[in-house]
């Protein structure tokens, strides 16, 4: 799905549109089944989501909208994913079954409509222990994933750059490390030496298990995969430095998945970013330079969405990416005006925020789409976020205010100063437009005379030509 305000050109080539094109090129095949009897040794298999049953815990203490929006969540994580959701079965009891996640009684329904409708995976809206997760897949009889893994699963199909699968393995190798379990006998076999191989004297012995043995591999992989994430980390450190010291202020766009980040980044930017109406269509962040309506050069980046229950292992190896936010000079906090509870959606971002050391970075709220709420509602928004901006990326409304409130609330340059710049010395009247704040331009016979704003190194470079505020 692309916005409408894009340039529609045949010859103009859409970056944006072609990952479009190739995710859903890339959607699961129907008629491939995930069945247990596909598992010999170890749970590395691949998540073939096709049609599914969802499964969710309603504690007393939640009102059935909320319910009801829990799972609706769930649903469009699962068709994210590529799956066919046939059927839904909530339980309302006060915490999970330690042993089956839900009750006796429902799990022998859950197996029933399971039956019935012909699903091949079962879709728990939590996250459940090994226990659980073995003890629901031997009664139900199909695979069955928690909320976890369905979301792992999704940001592997949505990686596009070096980095951004770097860490998404990371973050299923240390889903799964904590989840490794065999069928039959298999990882409790143990292996001493060469004995496997039938070396004989020196080779025998207890050794260690299978199960020991993935779990070292997995170890290991994680390792490579933490140093390779911290070698690129130390590539985009440099990239902030430079920036720092050229005094460019940082603008991250955060919010909610599918609140239309990437399509206010387009707006802003004039970009063409990959759009999407489905749930974490951008993991890796793209920065772009823009400048304010007064020519101040700042950069602009979007970021992975966030979500209720974001799982913890997910920000830990997202945290590299996720230091764009920790940075930044400024936050655009977008929300899905649209969606049935705002607030619901500013309090998962504030928490991912904090977890990230990010809650104390000035923050301005935007409330996007809000060409498809009506009257009540806009009331009801504004007394709810009182200095909120309210937008459209699709129609444009709001765009100019949120334009001039971004440059009202960039930081301040350090100094301000009166310069006269000979006519030959255009270079740095060109800086001054695009890295400091001019207040006045005056051209005269000596050359032009402009007030501004600038950093520390400018400021350097600007001293030969400072002038007296009053030199004419």
């Amino acid at each position: 799905m692309s916005d409408p305000w894009l340039v529609d050109s045949a010859a103009e080539f859409d970056p944006g549109e072609a990952d479009l094109a190739e995710r859903a090129s890339l959607r699961r095949v129907e008629g491939i089944r995930t069945d247990l009897s596909d598992i010999s040794e170890v749970e590395y298999r691949a998540l073939r989501l096709e049609r599914v049953v969802l499964v969710g815990i309603g504690s007393s203490g939640l009102s059935e909208d909320e319910v009801h929006r829990s799972f609706a969540e769930l649903q469009l994580l699962a068709q994210t994913a590529g799956s066919h959701v046939l059927a839904g079965l909530a339980q309302t009891r006060a915490h999970p079954d330690p042993a089956t996640f839900l009750g006796s009684g429902k799990v022998a329904e859950l197996k029933q409509l399971v039956m019935e409708v012909g699903a091949d995976t079962v879709i728990c809206d939590g996250e459940l222990t090994v226990a659980q997760l073995r003890n629901l897949e031997d009664r139900v009889g199909v695979k069955v994933i928690d909320r976890t893994a369905l979301i792992l699963d999704i940001f592997a199909q949505h990686a596009k750059s070096k980095e951004g699968k770097a860490q998404v393995e990371l973050a299923q190798l240390m889903y799964m490390r904590q989840r490794l379990r065999g069928w039959g006998g298999n990882l409790s076999r143990q292996v001493g030496g060469r004995a496997a191989s039938g070396a004989g004297i020196g080779g025998r012995g207890p050794g260690e298990t299978k199960i020991e043995t993935d779990r070292r591999r997995i170890s290991h992989r994680m390792s490579r995969l933490r140093a390779q994430l911290k070698r690129m980390a130390s590539t985009r450190e440099i990239t902030r430095s430079e920036r720092t010291r050229r005094q460019v202020p940082s603008v991250t766009i955060v919010g909610y998945t599918n609140a239309g980040k990437s399509s206010l980044l387009n707006r802003l930017t004039n970009g063409h970013v990959l759009v999407d109406d489905s749930l974490f269509a951008t993991l890796d962040p793209t920065t772009r330079r823009t400048q304010t309506a007064s020519g101040r050069i700042y950069t602009l980046t979007d970021t992975v969405g966030f979500i209720r229950r974001l799982p913890t292992d997910l920000v830990e190896a997202f945290k590299s990416t996720l230091e764009e936010a920790m940075d930044a000079d400024l936050l655009v906090h977008v929300v899905d005006a649209a969606d049935p509870d705002p607030m619901g959606q500013v309090e998962a971002v504030h928490t991912a925020l904090a977890s990230i050391e990010a809650s104390t970075i000035p923050e301005q709220i935007v409330l996007n789409k809000i060409d498809l709420v009506d009257t009540e509602t806009r009331a009801r928004l504004r007394t709810q976020f009182p200095d909120a901006a309210a937008v459209s990326v699709v129609s444009g409304e709001g765009i100019d205010d949120l334009l001039a409130r971004i440059e009202a609330r960039l930081p301040e340059l350090e100094a301000q100063l009166t310069v006269l710049l000979p006519y030959d010395q255009g270079s740095l009247v060109d800086r001054i437009h695009h890295e400091g704040r001019v207040e006045s331009v005056e051209h005269t016979a000596a050359g032009t005379r402009i007030v501004a704003h600038v950093g520390p190194e400018l400021q350097g470079l600007l001293a030969p030509f400072v002038v007296d505020s009053e030199t004419a």
